[in-house]
């Protein structure tokens, strides 16, 4: 039976969704482990061990195990400050790797990536990659906000020369791979990402409502995303405003993440950020910061919104 080893060093399957480093790729990974699994693979996540009471290796599905890797301390750390500790995760997964083989590594993230390139170069296992995002565009985009080490820019290079495959999720990656890496079009494979049907499918949008406690003909704008600056729930907020100083009829934006009272300071920064705008844009009448919510809520949030605005994180 073949074995595979995914390689997530900051975002496991495990991970609460909607913290600061918690949200689609811990989905991704999980869901690829498991269909992976179905079709008969042996499946090893590698994530790093950030509490001290997580096992170092245990069992998370059928056909799936969850090996959490000793790097830096086992508590949180930003995924901003995670190169450093690298090569301890690296060491660690080479002396695993050579009491259990595998035949293929798929690395998720950059850093998840640079640990790969190194396994191929000693062990000669070939590895694919799928980005979740790229350096140049991050900093582009986001500037002096972009807090990633410099680092990361020769990093992806690299990674995008010597992997024996890479995932582009969409077209403009596949676009911003070529362009900015210099990538070869050839190993480059787009496959979108996509849903759980189990966990979501079609349903009327008034037995949705009913669920929720909704009228049935409130006008309704939805964002939903993790609770970061990056996200532009700020964006949502002020685009609502606009909204409703154009339009006769009354509506409410029900914002999706976090919570008030999460641990996380940044989480809380934001949280209160998003309401001083909204006091200051005079409609904090009419939104509803309902904090996370778990999948099987979700669906019905999704489900309810005729239009939807929401961003990528807990779905």
């Amino acid at each position: 039976m073949k074995r595979i080893a995914l390689i997530s060093e900051h975002a496991s399957p495990f991970g609460i969704l909607g913290g600061v480093d918690s949200g689609g790729q811990n989905v991704y990974v999980g869901q690829l482990a498991k269909h992976l699994a179905k079709r008969g693979y042996e499946v090893d996540i590698f994530t790093r061990r950030d509490h001290p009471l997580l096992p170092e290796v245990a069992q998370w599905t059928e056909g799936v195990r969850l090996i959490h890797v000793p790097a830096g301390v086992a508590a949180p750390i930003r995924k901003e400050d995670l190169l450093p500790f690298m090569q301890e995760f690296t060491d660690y997964m080479l002396q695993f790797c050579q009491q259990q083989s595998y035949d293929l590594i798929h690395a998720n993230f950059w850093m998840s990536g640079l640990v790969a390139a190194e396994i191929k170069r000693l062990l000669h296992i070939p590895f694919v990659i799928t980005f979740h995002a790229l350096g140049r565009v991050r900093r582009f985009y986001q500037g002096q906000n972009d807090e990633f080490p410099d680092e990361r820019f020769a990093i992806e290079d690299r990674l995008a020369a010597e992997a024996d495959c890479i995932i582009a999720e969409c077209p403009q990656d596949e676009a911003d791979l070529i362009q900015l890496y210099h990538a070869d079009p050839q190993k480059i494979t787009i496959i979108p990402c996509g849903f759980d049907s189990s966990e979501f499918w079609s349903l009327d949008k008034a037995l949705a409502r009913v669920a929720l406690g909704m009228m049935p003909d409130d006008r309704v704008v939805l964002q939903l995303g993790r609770m970061v600056p990056r996200k532009g729930v700020d964006t949502a907020i002020q685009g609502f405003s606009r909204f409703c100083q154009m339009s006769q009829h009354p509506a409410r934006l029900i914002v999706v993440g976090g919570e008030l009272d999460d641990p996380d300071p940044r989480i809380q920064a934001e949280i209160a950020r998003l309401h001083a705008i909204a006091d200051q844009a005079e409609i904090t009448d009419h939104i509803q910061f309902v904090g996370r919510k778990g999948r099987e809520v979700l669906r019905y949030l999704l489900l309810q919104c005729g239009r939807r605005v929401y961003h990528d994180s807990l779905v």
